[in-house]
């Protein structure tokens, strides 16, 4: 399945849902496979950015490839196939929670990968 040309950003509040195929884990997913904790904010939203930010960065092969400001859109590539996944990050403001997506532009299966490299970029932020 091949993603690449999936609707990107944040519309009335929401980040796109995720595909049936289970390479994607967002934080307003209504499937429980697929659903991850939003992260709560740390300071004000200037602040909160420049923490995730600052994790996005020290990621290699990691690109942030849009930014306004509530969202952030970056882009990671495998390290072994150099597949490309879209994170988005939505800056919740009324919430002061941000939340996720994470999904593989291309295949079915990603193996757990957008799930785990979400859980760490959490423990990064938590630290």
């Amino acid at each position: 399945m091949d993603l690449s040309n999936q609707s990107l950003g944040v519309q009335n509040g929401k980040l796109a849902p995720c595909p049936s195929s289970p390479n994607c884990v967002s934080t307003q997913s209504e499937d429980s496979s697929k659903k991850m904790d939003p992260l709560p904010f740390k300071g004000d939203l200037t602040e909160t950015k420049q923490k995730l930010k600052t994790i996005l960065v020290s990621y290699p092969r990691t690109k942030i490839q849009k930014e306004d400001r509530n969202y952030i859109h970056s882009t990671f590539k495998t390290k072994f196939l150099r597949f490309t996944d879209d994170v988005e990050f939505y800056f919740d403001e009324e919430e002061k929670v941000i939340h996720f997506r994470s999904a593989s532009r291309v295949g079915y299966s990603d193996l757990g990968k957008n799930r785990s490299r979400m859980e760490e970029v959490q423990k990064l932020y938590y630290k």
